[in-house]
């Protein structure tokens, strides 16, 4: 799955991109394309996106839309979570979000900000505050950076997650500190151990009351700090403000993105990273700007990105259920892809989840092929309101030839095998006499498949 990014010309890889012989524009690219900016499509958004120009579909997806009604719905859905009080629903009640937001790209940029600022409701132990996160990385989601940090330092939920809300001048905390360098801004390598005890100093003072950020001036150091080559009398403000200004942190911002659009692996080498990276520097850390780069180049739509993402455990659920427009019960959907390792809400650690390979063992493969199975053999599971039987005929799906090929049209963004696909089409012919049977059981094979482990 690998792919080598080291010779890759980054002049042609982030020019847009222009189908030709060679890479033309095709229902895989479009679904490639869905796959990434969201959580899958379904059939006839690959029809539409094959009437329109690649570059005014990624536009399109980049800038989002608004739908009030919808908006209200999650709302009043929110609300019924909170008057629970068991952050544990917070999964159920996003992963809702997911299948039926109109706005895809927004709610897969709100999931790589979770992963980045990763925060575990277990330990915030406040349900509002939970929620009030998911609304800040919403909000900030295809912002500034610039605006994103400062406001995530100020979270009550970050801050009591991170000890920051218990950080006085008697006794400063470092925990923020070093996270703020090392996970969410800069990296390693790229700050010493001095500069994290005097950021520390720069955060005391911050707490948490009632729910809401406080400034505590009787228990903040104002006295003069020396960090990152800069000195004075700094608060937190000042700290962010100066570690955004270091020349890592657009490098730091730009790869993870490469990693979480592009491909799992290998790292993207400076070469790929640096255009990326004066875009961030230039354009006051706008992310849109840079997800339209990305999403729209020809990297992204060449044989260096296509299939080279492995699916994380809320890709393979939701992306299975758009592809099919399916409808689920959330709740029991949400238990099982914790038990995969993804549970919203409940990053393992500060680091968030690792990604790429680390999904994958002897163990959750066979946990994934039961999930596919579960929600395609399910009686209390609709698809586009009926049963598989019903979907297929709505796309003129008549054949076991026509059956397989729609499935791996929908579901699989790498090639299968001759002997693969021979398989599925014994199947589709020979699955039992139920019409919707043949078909669920053709889908969960699929989901047995390595290829089907891909995105």
């Amino acid at each position: 799955m690998t792919t080598d990014l080291t010779h890759v010309d980054p002049a042609w890889a982030w020019s847009p991109y222009e189908p030709d012989a060679q890479r033309p524009w095709s229902r895989a690219r479009a679904a490639h394309l869905y796959r990434r900016a969201g959580f899958a499509a379904n059939s006839q958004q690959l029809d539409d996106a094959g009437n329109q120009q690649p570059a005014a579909l990624v536009q399109q997806l980049v800038e989002g839309s608004i739908d009030k009604h919808f908006d209200r719905d999650m709302q009043q859905l929110a609300a019924t979570i909170l008057a629970g009080g068991d952050a544990a629903n917070l999964s159920a009640w996003w992963l809702y979000r997911m299948l039926y937001a109109p706005d895809q790209l927004l709610e897969k940029t709100t999931l790589f900000w979770h992963g980045h600022f990763a925060t575990n409701a277990a330990k915030v132990n406040d349900v509002q505050l939970m929620l009030a996160q998911n609304d800040l990385l919403r909000r900030h989601a295809r912002g500034n950076f610039n605006e994103l940090v400062p406001a995530i330092s100020r979270d009550p939920a970050m801050l009591i997650y991170l000890d920051s809300a218990t950080n006085r001048k008697t006794r400063p905390n470092e925990n923020y500190a070093r996270e703020l360098m090392e996970l969410f801004c800069l990296g390693p390598g790229n700050y010493t151990e001095a500069d994290i005890k005097q950021i520390a100093r720069c955060f005391t003072g911050w707490e948490v009351n009632r729910g809401q950020f406080r400034f505590d001036e009787y228990q903040h150091d104002d006295g003069a700090k020396s960090f990152l080559g800069r000195s004075g009398d700094f608060d937190g403000d000042d700290a962010v403000r100066v570690v955004l200004e270091q020349p890592a942190a657009p490098r730091f911002v730009a790869a993870k993105l490469i990693r979480y659009f592009i491909c799992d692996e290998p790292q993207p080498p400076a070469t790929l990273v640096e255009p990326l990276a004066n875009q961030l520097r230039h354009q006051d850390f706008n992310i849109a700007s840079v997800l339209s780069t990305i999403l729209g180049s020809q990297l992204f739509f060449s044989e260096h990105a296509l299939g080279r993402k492995i699916r994380s455990p809320v890709e393979l659920g939701v992306g299975l259920l758009r592809s099919l427009e399916g409808i689920t019960n959330v709740y029991r959907l949400a238990e099982e892809l914790s038990q995969l390792g993804q549970a919203l809400f409940y990053p393992p650690n500060v680091k968030g989840w690792d990604g790429g390979r680390t999904w994958i063992n002897s163990s959750t493969l066979l946990a994934r092929a039961n999930l596919v199975r579960r929600l395609v053999h399910d009686e209390q599971n609709r698809f586009a309101g009926g049963n598989l039987e019903s979907l297929a005929d709505r796309r003129g799906v008549k054949s076991p030839e026509q059956t397989v090929d729609w499935l791996l049209d929908l579901l699989v963004a790498a090639p299968l095998p001759q002997v693969s696909r021979e398989q599925l089409l014994n199947i589709a012919r020979e699955g039992g006499r139920d019409p919707s049977q043949r078909i669920a059981n053709v889908i969960h094979v699929i989901g047995t498949m390595p290829e089907f482990q891909l995105c």
